[in-house]
């Protein structure tokens, strides 16, 4: 079944639900995002993720100006931040950091070069905050790659509101 939008905003663009509804038919994987606020560890759960250059090494993370880590990386203290790439094991952790109501997480952290990471990821990335863009109700913080590890585990995939795992 198509569904299109039949009533499009004021301004000639879609409503937020249809937007959400639509964009939510791309297929993403899950990231936190973490960094220092002071001395506590903070993380975030996004899936607006996306690689930007090779040469240089860039990514890109959009935050909701609602959201608390839109204050912190938005500091001019905060230089570095991480993205930590979920494993398809890693479903708790995304909801921890996403604010939904569970158990208590034990987060596996660890730090490289005095910046918290998470455990068990199938990637960390460090990053440099390299650009900060202003679109509508979000932030996009460009991030220089400065230091990266992986693992060839299966990734946590995001679709249509729902996780899955590749197989």
């Amino acid at each position: 079944m198509t569904h299109q939008s039949a009533t499009p905003e004021a301004d000639g663009g879609l409503t937020p639900f249809e937007f959400r509804q639509t964009l939510g038919r791309f297929a993403s994987g899950v990231t936190i995002v973490t960094t220092l606020d002071g001395q506590q560890r903070r993380g975030m759960t996004a899936s607006a993720f996306v690689s930007v250059s090779l040469a240089p090494p860039l990514i890109l993370v959009s935050v909701d100006h609602r959201a608390h880590m839109h204050e912190v990386l938005g500091r001019p203290e905060t230089t570095r931040f991480g993205v930590n790439l979920l494993s398809s094991t890693q479903r708790h952790l995304s909801d921890h950091f996403a604010g939904r109501p569970g158990p208590e997480e034990n987060v596996p952290w660890f730090e490289h070069e005095g910046l918290p990471l998470i455990g068990g990821c199938i990637a960390q990335l460090v990053c440099r905050k390299h650009e900060v863009i202003v679109a509508g109700d979000h932030t996009l913080y460009l991030g220089f790659v400065e230091y990266a590890r992986y693992t060839d585990d299966d990734p946590l995939v995001y679709f249509r509101g729902q996780y899955h795992e590749l197989g």
